[in-house]
């Protein structure tokens, strides 16, 4: 077991607006972080009010730090405390090992950062990572990173590819990984890796729901776990699920998630030939962020979820209230999901570490002193995390096996006898004869001698049962299902009435199908009905408004997951029209181009496409290289083998010295070797170039996908506008002009 605090760390936004007076200090057991609140003249000569406000950290990082020293000093592992804390048992004999040990423990202890790692979860303890502030602060990209740069990747890319790469070279261990990804909207559970997702509604989606076993432990029903065996597959299922998450925009962010997500690693390992499995699991949490409602004035529907996630950070830091408090005997972790979601990592098995993500600019310093404090609360929750390792479950089954074998033998050195699992033919007939013996004879002090068979003794209550059971059913006159049938052994009745239990089963199933699919068919027959009465009314109404040959989701995302930038030589507008551009007339092309050329993203878009183009040479100029230096290496060492078979039959003809031929064999073999090194050393920036170049297609499609959204949902308020304009001026000459020609007119 390993106690340990959850561990704090502040990170503070980069901004170019005016900032408020702020001092990060660095200090040898950690840093701090302190704002300077100046007094408002407004108050009165008297004023008490604080100024300065000071707040401790295991670290802080200032606008200069960027992802891969976020990265770096988190997630990725530094010290070996781990280790020390499973391996202590080896010296536990001798006052002066004992000595040793608590002194190398202490320095360790006292040295190193004690913070969450995914060395912890490579050793089989279960781990947590999550970032908290205000709406705007940074937190989304702190965890999963931005989409523009391949630089920008957050703690959840980066954590794959570390993973993934300690699989490969570590190649004494077998590693089992899969993923799941949870959002927690107004309070309710989705998977966003369902495939459902993106076709259906929010409210017709299956949700995730809480079960808790005997043990207290959480089990989440309806959320599915994704396996992924290389990096690029679990790169797919993120770049999926933070396709499907809840955005909006607001006034103090553009592109606030408005929901809780729950990005979870699980990992199983064992070592080759051995008993013990070990499973853990990383929680990556990216908190919705705070906000005031009365400061920022939003209302509707972005309103509802300020409200939701307020009221469920507000039942997180209750949680962590009562953590902190000694004699607190209730900790409320039901009253919200999140909370319920995350019992082990408040207070349970885990090793935890909070992210506070702070806004220095002069309006949000209320709001960062709030999170500083939070965090001092978080600061005082106790861990006690467990190494999760068990017996695999595989070996085990074979070793009980084994042993109910060995008992076997032992038993039959007993008897004197080798025993079957079923009696013989004969030992029945004997059976049969004995009880109907027993049954006949009226002395009712007679006795059954079985002797100590167990297999004799449950076929003879079985054959009594059925004995009874005939008498009782020829007493009623009644044959049924479960009557037994003459001349078949109880085992094969019990099979019998199962297999036909079975299909009844089967049978009930497929008639509640069919009531079902029947209730589907006449639902989805109405709405059909329906929605074609009200297009002839609409059309009926106003013929010309609407063009039914095209609507906004024809513009769609073309999927083409092995894209290649150097090959497409067409401008950056062609990107979101290469499928279905034949559909478009020449209005609403004009109309999707206006709508391009002012989009915020479409610088990202075309340095992301120079960028592919750029590695894409690069890495076609590594693989041509790759391939000339093999083609090197093979000709080099068909020249030597030719050069053996002249030096032998020069040495058989004694016209060669031996110093010769070990000169050129020496020259030979050493060009070889500077060949193999150039071809290693080639072939690592070549995957290294593929990872990036992967990452970078996954940028490249989520910016693709959100300017679809964006189009989509610009042309259906276009259409909305005009569509009232047109009823407001119905008298005009250009009441029957549709939506997007208004639109391209103006």
């Amino acid at each position: 077991m390993v106690k340990q605090t959850i561990q704090i760390f502040a990170r503070v936004k980069p901004t170019k607006k005016p900032t408020a007076e702020y001092f990060v200090h660095c200090e040898e057991e950690g840093g701090s972080l302190e704002f300077v609140v100046p007094r408002d003249l407004a108050d009165g000569v008297i004023n008490n009010k604080r100024e300065n406000y000071k707040f401790r950290f295991q670290r802080v990082f200032d606008q200069t730090a960027n992802q891969e020293e976020i990265f770096q000093a988190i997630a990725k592992p530094v010290a070996d405390k781990f280790w020390l804390c499973c391996g202590f048992q080896l010296f536990s004999c001798g006052y002066i090992k004992k000595t040793f040990c608590f002194l190398l423990l202490r320095h360790v202890l006292l040295t190193a950062p004690t913070h969450v790692t995914i060395t912890s979860v490579l050793a089989g303890y279960n781990g947590t990572i999550f970032a908290y502030g205000q709406t705007g602060s940074g937190k989304t990209f702190t965890i999963t990173g931005g989409a523009e740069h391949y630089n920008d990747r957050g703690i959840i890319p980066r954590t794959l590819s570390y993973l993934y790469q300690h699989f490969s070279k570590n190649s004494s261990m077998i590693y089992t990984t899969h993923i799941s990804y949870l959002e927690i909207y107004n309070e309710t559970g989705y998977d966003l890796l369902n495939p459902q997702h993106e076709t259906s509604l929010m409210e017709d989606l299956q949700k995730v729901t809480i079960m808790e076993d005997p043990d207290q432990n959480i089990h989440l029903k309806s959320l599915s776990l994704q396996q992924s065996a290389n990096e690029e597959e679990a790169l797919d299922l993120l770049f999926l699920g933070d396709t499907n998450r809840m955005i909006a925009e607001t006034p103090m962010n553009q592109a606030s998630t408005r929901s809780h997500c729950i990005f979870t690693i699980h990992l199983c390992s064992k070592e080759l030939g051995s008993a013990m499995v070990r499973h853990s699991k990383l929680h990556l949490v990216d908190l919705a962020g705070s906000e005031r409602v009365g400061k920022t004035g939003v209302g509707g529907q972005i309103l509802t979820e300020a409200k939701y996630i307020n009221l469920s950070l507000h039942y997180l830091e209750q949680v962590i209230i009562a953590l902190s408090e000694k004699n607190r005997s209730h900790i409320p972790y039901r009253n919200s999901m999140m909370t319920s979601v995350l019992r082990d990592s408040l207070g349970g098995n885990c090793m935890t570490t909070m992210i506070a993500t702070v806004s220095v600019e002069r309006r949000n310093i209320g709001e960062s002193i709030s999170t500083c404090r939070f965090a001092q609360r978080v600061a005082l929750i106790k861990n006690d995390a467990l190494l999760n390792e068990e017996l695999d479950p595989a070996l085990l089954i074979v070793h009980l096996k084994k042993e109910i074998q060995s008992l076997k033998e032992e038993l039959a050195l007993v008897t004197g006898g080798q025993r079957s699992d079923k009696l013989t033919q004969e030992e029945i007939q004997q059976l049969e004869e004995q009880i109907n013996v027993y049954l006949d004879d009226p002395d009712s002090d007679v006795t059954l001698n079985l002797g100590p068979d167990m297999r004799k003794i449950h076929f003879c209550f079985s054959l009594l049962k059925v004995k009874v059971r005939e008498g009782s059913c020829a007493q009623n006159g009644v044959i049924n299902d479960s009557t037994p049938l003459m001349g078949v052994s109880d085992e094969e009745q019990r099979k019998s009435y199962a297999e036909v239990q079975k299909l009844r089963d089967k049978l009930t199933h497929r008639d509640n199908e069919i009531s079902i699919l029947v209730n589907m068919l006449k639902k989805e027959k109405k709405k059909v009905q329906d929605v074609s009465s009200q297009l002839a009314q609409i059309l009926n109404q106003n013929p010309l408004t609407y063009n039914s040959s095209w609507s906004p989701t024809t513009v769609q995302v073309e999927e083409n997951a092995k894209y290649d930038p150097s090959n497409d030589d067409t401008h950056v507008q062609h990107l979101m029209t290469r499928k279905r551009v034949l559909e478009l007339s020449v209005g609403q092309q004009e109309a999707f181009e206006v709508f391009l050329r002012d989009h915020e993203d479409r610088l990202s878009i075309e340095n992301n496409r120079a960028v592919l183009q750029q590695r894409f040479v690069e890495a076609k100029t590594l693989g041509e290289q790759v391939n000339q230096i093999r083609i090197r290496v093979n000709e080099l060492k068909s020249q030597l083998k030719i050069r053996r078979k002249q030096m032998a039959a020069q040495g058989l003809t004694g016209n060669q010295t031996a110093s010769e031929s070990d000169y050129v064999e020496e020259r030979a073999l050493k060009e070889i070797e500077e060949e193999k090194k150039n071809y290693k050393f080639k072939s690592g920036c070549l995957k290294g170039l593929k990872t990036e170049i992967e990452h970078l297609q996954l940028l490249h499609e989520k910016l693709k996908v959100k300017l679809q959204k964006d189009f989509e949902n610009w042309w259906t308020q276009e259409g909305a506008r005009l569509q009232g304009h047109s009823a407001e001026n119905s008298e005009s000459s250009q009441s029957h002009v549709s939506p997007l020609s208004c639109m391209i007119t103006r």
